[in-house]
């Protein structure tokens, strides 16, 4: 698996935050007319919110002091129209940030969703799906508010920070000296827990979508579960995964919380010594009373935006812990590739073709080890073999969800890599013996086969699975709800809404893998005959252990530890002394 993911604490804190963060601002390009026009409405409310001061100083300096009530009307109509101009440019300024935040991270899951299903195979071999829904779902959940409330008001604090520093140090540099003294240390502390919270925000994601999946696991087979009485088991198993996702938050939070409240505190400090210095100053006359007032609130201002400021960078390392996560998604490569050269592939006949195929699923040791065989066109061929032999390898490669490690697989003379991949798997149907429904109606699973088909082509696809009958009997017929997976039908019920599903993909190559095992007796006849009828006419590749049912292939292939052992007719490898011989004898010995 390639992925282009880096350890968060090989840079520095704030190189990596602004490079995750930079790659999710990237995200809102489409929209970058209204960010900027979000951040000039910031800044102008930013500013009539800093005139107001101004506007106290000369209440304090000029009307008191004069007596003059016609300019103290002035100044508070003129400071009522700021108030109403800063809450009309906060409100633009918050909306369209909100926006757009919400929109970009529509954008982001939309996109992680994407890449998850062009991702191959092997990808979903490595990782637990509860993990993947937990980013998918928890992880961009934590970088929509970031992104969007937090991202707002982290730009409304940094333009008041800005402008009341400038008028601070135009008021009196002295006094703003003492302000000026913990920004430095405050900027470097923040780096340092910046770094802790969001290794630990990372930490506590992965944990989150650990309990994720064994809650997922768990409610999925939840028959098992019950079947074994392993309620409390599972409870104590997801009780040992929340408890410890809890020991990180609550880290998380002592840190956070120390972090803050330090801040705070040395601001506090600062905030006393500025107004018994300036309060000497007013004293010796060499300040005035509005000028010492004005000072203080922007004072204020400051160490409210600096304080809130740390607690959104607190917050927004959470949020880079989370979208390391899901930027480890997007930079995964799937194996599967067209090549710049790859065509469509031509309406297939489908004559199938391994020549010297190996293949491992994983670095040591074949799963398939040259592995050479011919199904001619129409042709029904037979794949037997102990387990783990690999039947389902060549299943899987047919279709290309994995790509060999040597030889080639040829359709109709072509080699799969050299054609996109898609036009090759809409020529191949799967029927299998773990039957995935969808937890949608009985025509809608039908119509997954061919979207574009018509009530009478998926009515005509059902009758020739043998499935229109029980279907009609279902309370709201091809309306009915199946449940997750299929659970409201039978396993035979499910077999034959996949058969009228392939069949109505109607695909020159056929896949079937086990399709008829751990049914009754009826149910497999029926399934057995709407199989039969599927196979007319197309190349077909069938695994199954009741060697009964593969008797009448045109050709049976015999695996062993990764290698055809034998192949041929069922009668004539059944006169050889050989695996299949022997294979055959174990299932039709007497009792």
């Amino acid at each position: 698996m390639n992925t282009a993911a880096t350890n968060p604490d090989e840079r520095l804190p704030s190189t990596e935050l602004w490079r995750t963060w930079k790659r999710i601002l990237r995200l809102s390009k489409p929209y970058f007319l209204r960010l900027i026009f979000s951040f000039i409405l910031a800044a102008l409310a930013t500013g009539a919110w800093l005139a107001i001061p101004l506007g106290l100083r000369s209440m304090l300096d000029s009307v008191f002091e004069q007596g003059d009530r016609h300019l103290l009307n002035v100044i508070a109509i003129g400071m009522l129209a700021l108030f109403i101009v800063q809450s009309l440019m906060s409100f633009g300024s918050h909306y369209l940030i909100d926006w757009i935040g919400s929109r970009v991270i529509t954008d982001l899951r939309q996109k992680v969703y994407a890449h998850l299903c062009q991702l191959d195979l092997r990808f979903y071999t490595n990782h637990r799906l509860g993990e993947l829904t937990s980013r998918l779902g928890n992880d961009v959940g934590t970088i929509r508010s970031a992104a969007t409330t937090d991202l707002s008001q982290l730009l409304m604090h940094n333009f008041s920070l800005l402008g009341s520093i400038i008028l601070m140090a135009v008021l009196n540099w002295r006094l703003s000296l003492i302000v000026f003294g913990v920004v430095p240390p405050v900027v470097l502390v923040s780096r340092y827990f910046g770094q802790k919270i969001r290794r630990i925000s990372r930490q506590a994601q992965d944990r989150l979508a650990d309990t994720t999946a064994v809650a997922e696991e768990a409610l999925g087979a939840i028959r098992v579960v019950k079947a074994f009485t392993r309620e409390s088991y599972e409870v104590r198993r997801y009780r040992n995964e929340t408890e410890a996702l809890f020991k990180l938050n609550r880290h998380r939070a002592l840190i956070t919380a120390f972090f803050s409240s330090g801040i705070g505190f040395f601001f506090l400090l600062s905030m006393t010594t500025i107004f018994w210095y300036g309060g000497s100053e007013v004293l010796e006359n060499r300040l005035t009373a509005g000028d010492l007032v004005a000072f203080l609130i922007y004072a204020t201002n400051i160490t409210r935006s600096v304080w809130g400021i740390s607690r959104l960078y607190s917050s927004l390392n959470s949020a880079a812990g989370a979208s390391e996560r899901i930027f480890q998604i997007l930079d995964t490569i799937p194996e599967i590739n067209d090549n710049e050269r790859a065509v469509v592939m031509p309406f297939l006949k489908g004559r199938v073709s391994f020549s010297n195929v190996s293949f491992s699923y994983e670095k040591d040791g074949f799963n398939l080890n040259q592995v050479s065989f011919v199904a001619n066109e129409g042709e029904t061929i037979a794949l037997v073999g102990p387990s783990g032999s690999g039947k389902s390898t060549i299943m899987h490669l047919i279709p290309r969800f994995y790509d060999v490690q040597s030889g080639q697989i040829r359709i109709d003379g072509i080699d799969i890599k050299t054609v996109q991949t898609q036009s090759l798997r809409q020529q191949i149907a799967v029927v299998a013996q773990d039957i995935h429904l969808f937890g949608i109606s009985v025509a809608e699973n039908i119509r997954y086969g061919r979207l574009e088909a018509t009530d009478s082509e998926i009515i005509s696809a059902a009758k020739a699975a043998n499935a229109d009958q029980f279907i009609h009997d279902l309370p709201e017929g091809y309306d009915s709800l199946v449940g997750e997976r299929g659970v409201k039908l039978s396993g035979g019920q499910r077999q034959r809404i996949a058969i009228a599903r392939a069949i109505l993909r109607d695909a020159r190559i056929l896949l079937l893998d086990e399709a008829t095992s751990s049914l009754d007796s009826e149910s497999e006849a029926l399934v057995q005959q709407a199989l039969e009828r599927l196979m007319v006419g197309r190349t077909s590749f069938i695994i199954a252990h009741r060697l009964s049912t593969v008797q009448h292939a045109d050709c049976i292939i015999v695996l062993d530890s990764g290698k055809v052992v034998q192949s041929g007719s069922h009668q004539t490898l059944f006169e050889q002394d050989g695996l299949y011989r022997r294979l055959c004898s174990l299932q039709f010995q007497d009792p």
